[in-house]
């Protein structure tokens, strides 16, 4: 188990301390389940009263609520960041796969670089580029002619298909598919005609992504995701999406095709997004969103109906489906 002394975590934080800098930290845990030898954090004045009962040995907490613990602490602007950085010292998550096991199937045309870890009965295709420190967790599959960046990181049965590319220090979690086909067919009379997907997947670097997530290749140009994205678990992703750097996109969330998301975007959870059309930089689309139209100025945006007593709902939704009729009467008395 490490142990660092608090002192040693203020200075690589630099935090001020508070409380003896010997003290010794073994761990992190929340205010709830801390105890002595543990230091935790406190970023949201409503858990303040937590603090009373908390036995953690020290606290990451902000200026404004120091009068609030007396116990060792590091003081920063923003302990939630500095959570962020100093629980990474505390990870005890394993690698997703060591060396290179003997059951992975690799072609003898791929390329691999220095210190690659390919896990059990994982699948290596011809013409695959893997960089520096890549793992590539238990039963995924690596398309042909595929590249993946230095010290990007698969967990195990990632499906990564033909001529994708991935970055440096990316991290996609099981189960996720990357470069499957484009939802695009056309119609011959009640036919189903499919359209062969032409396009790649493009990712940036320090990009992450969460479980069971799919991202299409693009019909004929490529969907592009930019640096520095994160993506949650169970999103939808379609052909020739484009998204900007630093957008964070929580789960469950459906893009439909040839959509593009602006630079530091948040979009919510659960939000279904229309296709063919731009949303702007630096927009946030509260959970559930239902986006219709382009968005073409930064801002917060919301739409649905909150959740509501059963009764309450359904008068709401009587007056939703007589809202035509109440606007032609509402007319009609304006003109009178």
């Amino acid at each position: 188990m490490s142990a660092f002394k608090l002192k040693q975590l203020a200075e690589q934080f630099d935090a001020k301390l508070q409380g003896d800098g010997d003290l010794a930290i073994t761990g992190f845990a929340s205010m709830k389940s801390a105890i002595p030898g543990q230091i935790t954090f406190l970023s949201d004045k409503k858990h303040l009263s937590q603090l009373a009962d908390c036995h953690a040995s020290a606290v990451i907490i902000s200026e404004e609520a120091l009068e609030h613990w007396h116990g060792a602490a590091l003081v920063v602007k923003n302990p939630y960041l500095t959570y962020a950085k100093l629980v990474q010292l505390f990870d005890t998550t394993p690698l997703p796969a060591e060396d290179i096991a003997p059951s992975a199937v690799i072609s003898s045309d791929a390329k691999l670089g220095k210190n690659v870890a390919i896990g059990a009965n994982a699948v290596i295709e011809a013409g695959v580029i893997l960089g520096d420190d890549v793992v590539i967790g238990a039963g995924c599959f690596i398309g042909k002619n595929s590249t993946i960046g230095n010290g990007t990181k698969l967990w195990a049965n990632v499906s990564i298909y033909h001529n994708c590319v991935i970055g440096t220090n990316c991290l996609i979690q099981s189960g996720t598919v990357i470069g499957a086909d484009g939802f695009g067919y056309a119609n011959d009379r009640g036919r189903w005609i499919k359209i062969p997907q032409l396009g790649r997947v493009i990712i940036g670097d320090r990009v992450e992504i969460g479980a069971s997530t799919t991202i299409d290749r693009g019909a004929l140009d490529d969907t592009v995701i930019g640096n520095d994205v994160i993506i949650d678990n169970q999103c939808q992703i379609a052909h020739n999406d484009i998204i900007g750097d630093g957008t964070a996109v929580a789960g469950g969330v459906i893009m439909a095709g040839s959509l593009k998301i602006g630079r530091h975007c948040l979009i919510g959870g659960a939000s279904v997004i229309n296709g063919h059309m731009e949303i702007c930089d630096q927009v946030t689309i509260t959970g559930m969103g239902m986006v219709m139209r382009p968005i073409t100025k930064p801002g917060v945006y919301s739409s649905g109906i909150p959740l509501q007593d059963n009764k309450l709902w359904r008068k709401t939704a009587s007056l939703v489906l007589h809202i035509d009729e109440m606007n032609k009467r509402l007319k009609a008395l304006e003109k009178k």
